[in-house]
């Protein structure tokens, strides 16, 4: 109990002079008060391991002062003397959360052994509040350690993808600036259809790898400056499977939508695309969205064997057709939020060039 604090508190100034001169005999540095007042105010300056007050006093009475304490937050146990045990006083006591009683005239081993159960049970809640302390700041440094490794493998992620992606460029007649163009698009038609921000976040990046398979192309095929033969085409439609196999496997959200994305983003809502002739619904949303995003970037952009066809014209064989394509290959949803975003279209279009 060395080094122990404790706060005594009674207007009998004999009786206070006995209770100090034993308790620090045992060790303990010992704080008098006469008043439940003055005891406050030395409360608050400083802090003990345990009180012992006397019920009654003039001015504030022991329980009154048991109210005070608690008010002010403070958790030390206290200890309540008094002459006479009466049960409405023990009751309201209690419920004030008194630690203990020392009837009077207290035995000095009496009263040594209720201080030493009140320190020691004030060193527990010492010891407690200290470990939810070292707990919490612990929980924090983990959580903040935790948050920065999260961030360090997405960050590397993104970059082996990306580095992925451009692997895939090399390959292709393509730029970058038209794999970029495709995520904006796409976001730009996502939140024209009200989409979560996790799902336009995901389609962003998923989009840019619709044509991932193409690295598996053969450059004959792949870098044919005119038109393809029938057979040819239908080699190049395996880039959608590649582009499956590629990705498939993966726990994380948006690889798992790139998946989807690189095998059905030539699948159209009337059941005419490839690789499954999938129909309506049975084709992911991600992949509706992309089918506009990249029809309407591929009729703009430039090709070995046509000419860009501008924004009117593009808008034009996207909405009404001409014959090859047909507003029936879209979803009907889908195609209206383009209708409401073509200008942005326009725009994405001609602000990112290569």
């Amino acid at each position: 109990m060395k080094n122990a604090k404790v706060l005594v508190i009674d207007d009998d100034a004999i009786l206070l002079d006995s209770v100090v001169l034993i308790l620090q005999e045992e060790g303990y540095e010992v704080t008098a008060s006469s008043s439940g007042r003055d005891a406050l105010e030395i409360l608050r300056h400083d802090s003990f391991d345990a009180i012992i007050s006397d019920v009654k006093m003039p001015g504030m009475s022991g329980i009154e002062l048991l109210g005070e304490i608690n008010s002010a937050g403070i958790q030390t146990p206290i200890l309540l003397m008094t002459a006479f045990v009466e049960i409405k006083m023990t009751i309201e006591a209690v419920r004030k959360k008194a630690f203990d009683f020392i009837i009077k005239p207290c035995e000095p081993d009496d009263l040594i052994l209720t201080v030493e159960k009140a320190v020691q049970f004030s060193h527990l809640l010492k010891m407690e509040k200290d470990y939810k302390i070292s707990l919490e700041t612990t929980v924090e440094r983990r959580t903040k350690e935790l948050s920065e490794a999260l961030k360090m493998v997405q960050e590397l992620n993104d970059e082996l993808l990306r580095r992925l992606i451009a692997a895939a460029e090399c390959r292709d007649t393509d730029t970058g600036a038209h794999i970029m163009r495709i995520g904006l698009y796409a976001q730009r038609l996502s939140e024209a259809l009200g989409m979560s921000p996790d799902f336009v976040e995901s389609i962003v990046f998923a989009g840019t790898l619709h044509d991932i398979g193409k690295i598996g192309i053969a450059d004959n095929i792949l870098l044919k400056p005119s038109g393809l033969t029938k057979e040819e085409f239908q080699v190049m439609k395996g880039h959608t499977l590649i582009g499956k196999g590629m990705l498939k496997g993966s726990s994380n959200a948006k690889i798992k939508m790139a998946e989807s994305i690189a095998l059905c983003h030539h699948e159209r809502f009337d059941g005419t695309g490839y690789p499954d002739g999938l129909k309506g619904e049975q084709i992911p949303i991600s992949s509706r969205i992309i089918i506009i995003c990249d029809q309407y970037d591929a009729l703009m952009m430039r090709r070995p064997y046509k000419p860009p066809l501008g924004h009117a014209k593009t808008y034009e064989i996207i909405t009404k057709g001409d014959g090859r394509t047909i507003p029936q290959h879209f979803d009907p949803e889908i195609l209206e939020a383009f209708k409401k975003a073509s200008a942005n279209f326009e725009e994405i279009f001609n602000t990112h060039q290569d």
